[in-house]
């Protein structure tokens, strides 16, 4: 079998399938609203349906992703993408769409925890992380440019979703089988051994629990933004999209400055900082009453709104190299996802676009502390998957055995040395190689 590492686009063309419903978010939930005659609150609720049905197949599949392989469940989830999707975009009866939606957001849910798992296993996860929400960013960006041109009605968004999941359906084609797991690393799938406990069961739960939150708090901005932009703002949605492809383009700057920095500021402090910065820039965005204020609340909210969500994601991937709990993590996000749309409509019909953004600032703060507090903890633990720690934590013999590639000749990884080939000498040899030794010895000493 072939050591080379395993290319990480396939990994990134799926992700970005499974993760631009949350990103076109606003469009679905403002066009359910005109053009199926829904209220913000009930187009609220759909769009909180598709997420939390997102959320369900993340944690439906957080320990199954290597036992059915990679390609099977992205090939199941692109599958359930198109059908839903399409469904809801060729229908006009509410049920149906509602319905479609769900299935769609399985679908999106899947092929999501099918790429957490495979870029947890990748040789720099944070990296992978940032080139899959590049690539979500700027598919998004495009389709807010392009989307208000071609009309209204809601079936343009659930048409391009369904698009994307038939245009990614190739690269399903170079990821791992059933049966084997991607090693730690990058390098080349091993056959899938026994299952093993869950590591850093406390830091992954706290982690799980906040992230929830933030994503809560994110969206529920995200969900309403369109309707701050024409109602609360004045402006129309052909300029409201275009400051919606200006932010996520913004987005694009800022992943490409996460990637290029990578750890040299740790995690702690981009996601500390980051998060307190967010919460500024939705207190902005949610008081505007023009289009300076409510680009300036987007664009520099969209800046590091991603900037953040890589360095998460690249937390949660470094907590289990299988990639367990990228995908709970995943999960946890879209489930508060899925809440905020509700959550944002319901605050903003009772009290206000300003008030829903003080009370979503004020919990962003809350969060930020265990999330760096579980950044400092992990501190230890390098980015590279698999490497031996300086202090504590999991040895990197348990971690590769764990991976399935403790066998004979494995290479383990070394910190300050080159790699050196670990033998594994079965316990029967070793013993009679005692006996001969010892039978020697008495010969030598008779004689």
């Amino acid at each position: 079998m072939s050591s080379r590492p395993r290319a990480a686009w396939p990994l990134v063309a799926v992700f970005n399938a499974g993760y631009l419903a949350p990103y076109l978010l606003p469009t679905i939930v403002g066009r359910l609203s005109t053009g199926l005659g829904l209220s913000s609150a009930e187009a609220g609720l759909v769009g909180s349906a598709l997420l939390l049905h997102s959320a369900i197949a993340g944690f439906a599949l957080a320990a199954r992703v290597d036992r059915h392989g990679q390609r099977r469940l992205a090939r199941l989830g692109l599958l359930l993408t198109f059908a839903g999707y399409g469904a809801a975009a060729l229908s006009s009866y509410v049920p149906l769409v509602i319905a479609g939606a769900a299935v769609g957001g399985l679908g999106s849910g899947t092929a999501t925890a099918v790429a957490a798992a495979g870029i947890a296993a990748q040789r720099d996860p944070h990296r992978a992380s940032s080139l899959g929400l590049l690539s979500v960013s700027a598919t998004a960006g495009a389709l807010y440019l392009t989307i208000p041109r071609l009309g209204g009605g809601h079936a343009l968004p659930f048409a391009a979703l369904a698009m994307a999941a038939v245009l990614v359906w190739p690269a399903t084609a170079r990821l791992t089988g059933a049966g084997t797991v991607a090693a730690p690393g990058g390098s080349a799938a091993v056959p899938f051994s026994s299952r093993t406990l869950l590591p850093r069961r406390r830091s992954g739960i706290v982690l799980a629990g906040a992230i929830l939150f933030w994503s809560m708090a994110q969206n529920a901005l995200w969900g309403v933004s369109g309707r701050i932009g024409t109602t609360q703002a004045g402006l129309s949605e052909a300029t409201v999209g275009a400051v919606f492809a200006v932010a996520l383009g913004a987005g694009l700057t800022g992943v490409i400055g996460a990637g290029a920095v990578g750890s040299r500021l740790g995690r702690a402090v981009p996601i500390g900082v980051g998060t307190a910065l967010i919460g500024g820039c939705i207190v902005v965005s949610s008081s505007a009453r023009g289009l300076v204020g409510f680009a300036t609340g987007e664009v520099l909210w969209n800046l590091f709104y991603p900037v953040v969500l890589s360095y998460l994601l690249g937390l949660a991937a470094s907590l289990d190299p299988r990639g367990r709990w990228a995908v709970l993590v995943g999960a946890a996000s879209s489930l508060g996802v899925a809440c905020g749309p509700m959550t944002g409509s319901l605050l903003s019909e009772r009290t206000g676009y300003p008030v829903m953004g003080l009370v979503m600032c004020a919990m962003l703060l809350l969060v930020a502390v265990p999330m760096s507090a579980v950044a400092l903890h992990t501190s230890g633990r390098p980015l590279v998957p698999g490497a031996i720690r300086r202090r504590g934590g999991t040895p990197a013999a348990v971690v590769a055995g764990a991976a399935g590639m403790a066998s004979a000749g494995a290479r383990v990884p070394q910190i300050g040395a080159p790699e050196q080939v670990v033998t594994e000498i079965p316990a029967p040899v070793r013993a009679r190689r005692r006996r001969l030794i010892r039978d020697r010895s008495s010969k030598v000493l008779a004689s």
